[in-house]
């Protein structure tokens, strides 16, 4: 009872003191002061932020086009080498062209999250806002994202140290380990290869544990003559090696072949043959092609020669001689003679004699 009637009490209308021209005056004194007082420090904090702002900018775009200047120079590199000898021993102008486009996105990307973050930082600590809660936000953010995509960061980060690295590129042959073949295409996160079989494989970063790049540095073009036991080996030296300086001379086998070809020697020794192995420093990549033009230079050389690979049928020197024609006639037999005791003991028995019959009675 008493509630209700404070409540009734206090929901009656009460009369307002008009507004007078003192109070308004007042009030508009108080504002324009308080105005006065903060202005500068609106207008610090407004240029502190602009300046903040033009020089994150400029500085994004100078370090942006530094980086595409880089790239454009690396490009311009390997297109000046391209289809001569020096091209071949470097890589040539695709897998420079996408491994210095993935470096410069890369890099680009850095410099613009580095920059534009510190000045975002820079600017919220101009408004006097407390960074500590938005860090530690941002912190624990960024952990629950790190577990969720662990799996496409380790791709990622892989990615862009094999590319820095240099660990292979388009046109290497390479054995990754889940699968091999030639690179068609080098990305952050997927590697495209193409198989023997013309299949294309993609390969996740994170997952190549090993890489064996079968295109740098060099190759070994390796081939095995084998030849008859009876051959003479320095003669068989002398004409490998003949071929291995006729191949030097010719196109494109001096280009290919970095060093000269080495007979290195007995591999294998058999009753009827023996196993000489060849062996030739290439170009990496072209030891295939090498191997299959040394086997058929190294076979009409030694054609030529006289010199006989296994399997080839031997002359025949046996004289000729008159064939015996008592040869196929077999030797005489005891059975040959009736007379003999073994001729009457194998001749069959004679049938007894029938018979006569009885005489008739009287």
């Amino acid at each position: 009872m008493f509630w209700s009637a404070a409540l009734a009490a206090d929901s009656t209308p009460r009369p307002t003191s008009p507004t007078t021209l003192d109070d308004a005056h007042r009030s508009a004194t108080n504002a324009a002061g308080w105005v006065e007082e903060n202005w500068s420090t609106w207008l610090s904090v407004g240029l502190r932020i602009a300046l903040i702002l033009v020089i994150a900018f400029v500085l994004r775009s100078v370090l942006r086009r530094g980086i595409t200047k880089l790239i454009e120079r690396m490009n311009r590199t390997a297109q000046a080498v391209n289809g001569t000898a020096l091209g071949g021993l470097l890589v040539n102008v695709e897998r420079r062209r996408q491994r210095s486009a993935a470096i410069g996105s890369v890099l680009r990307s850095v410099a613009s999250f580095v920059i534009m973050g510190t000045a975002g930082l820079m600017i919220l600590s101009a408004l006097q806002i407390n960074l500590a809660p938005l860090l530690a936000s941002a912190g624990v953010a960024g952990v629950a994202i790190g577990f969720g995509a662990r799996n496409l960061v380790t791709d990622f980060l892989s990615g862009v140290f094999m590319i820095l690295e240099d660990q292979y590129g388009v046109g290497d042959s390479i054995d990754a380990g889940v699968a091999s073949g030639e690179v068609i295409e080098v990305g952050l996160r997927v590697t495209k290869l193409r198989g023997d079989n013309g299949e294309i494989w993609y390969v996740r970063n994170g997952e190549v544990k090993r890489i064996g790049n079968l295109s740098q540095g060099w190759a070994t073009a390796g081939v095995d003559v084998q030849i008859r036991a009876d051959e003479d080996l320095d003669r068989v030296r002398e004409v490998i090696n003949q071929v291995g300086v006729d191949m030097g001379k010719d196109e494109p086998w001096n280009e290919r072949l970095w060093e000269p070809i080495e007979v290195l020697g007995l591999a294998a020794v058999y009753l009827d043959s023996m196993v000489v192995q060849v062996s030739a420093r290439t170009m990496p990549g072209k030891a295939l092609g090498v191997e299959r033009e040394l086997r058929w230079r190294i076979k009409k050389a030694l054609d030529e020669a006289g010199i006989q690979l296994v399997g080839h049928p031997p002359e025949a020197n046996l004289a000729t001689e008159v064939a015996d024609g008592s040869a196929g006639v077999n030797a005489p037999s005891a059975l040959a003679n009736p007379d003999s005791p073994q001729s009457a003991a194998a001749s069959p028995l004679s049938p007894p004699p029938a018979a006569s019959p009885p005489a008739p009675t009287k």
